[in-house]
């Protein structure tokens, strides 16, 4: 049935040959052999089942592009998924990055306090040092000027006492001293 509606309209369509002289249904008319090799070609395809063939390998072919486009889905969903897995990696790497600088603020903060402190002991012991090293310098010093002031007082005595005493004065001094070490001693 197919091929009888099919010879039919060619037949229909080439009506417009039937304008060339002479009749048409003869062997000498080359439109009318153009429309018979053209028939005869439309049944040989018929026959030989080409239109079925061509129609099985375009849905083979639409088959392949409908897989090949469902891979292609899945491997942007795929694609969508690992982006979002690294978005959420990266998030968490910022995180944890933002961690660390922090926790690092917070030892360096506490170690300059640590520092500060370290110094300011440093620095008060070093005074105290310094301190006892003046307290030490000044009792040397005193005691110095002291030992100085009693040389020359001594040495300022022995003149006095040399320039006015006597030699009957010096010997009674000499006895008396003796006699109180020989008491002391005894």
């Amino acid at each position: 049935m197919n091929k009888s509606i099919l010879i039919a309209a060619f037949g229909l369509l080439a009506a417009p040959a039937q304008a060339a002289s002479g009749p048409f249904f003869s062997l000498g008319n080359t439109n009318f052999i153009v429309l018979l090799a053209f028939i005869l070609f439309v049944v040989v395809l018929a026959y030989f089942k080409v239109p079925g063939t061509i129609g099985g390998l375009l849905d083979k072919r639409a088959e392949g592009i409908r897989n090949d486009l469902d891979e292609a889905k899945a491997l942007r969903d795929e694609a969508h998924e690992l982006l979002a897995s690294y978005d959420r990696k990266q998030r968490e790497v910022q995180e944890q990055a933002a961690r660390i600088v922090a926790h690092a603020k917070d030892e360096a903060e506490a170690a300059a306090a640590q520092a500060r402190a370290d110094l300011e002991t440093s620095v008060a012991r070093r005074l105290a040092a310094a301190e006892d090293q003046i307290a030490s310098a000044e009792s040397a010093a005193i005691r110095d000027v002291r030992d100085q002031a009693i040389a020359i007082a001594i040495s300022a005595t022995r003149e006095v006492v040399a320039s006015q005493m006597s030699a009957a004065a010096a010997n009674k001094l000499i006895e008396e001293s003796i006699k109180e070490v020989d008491a002391k001693l005894h």
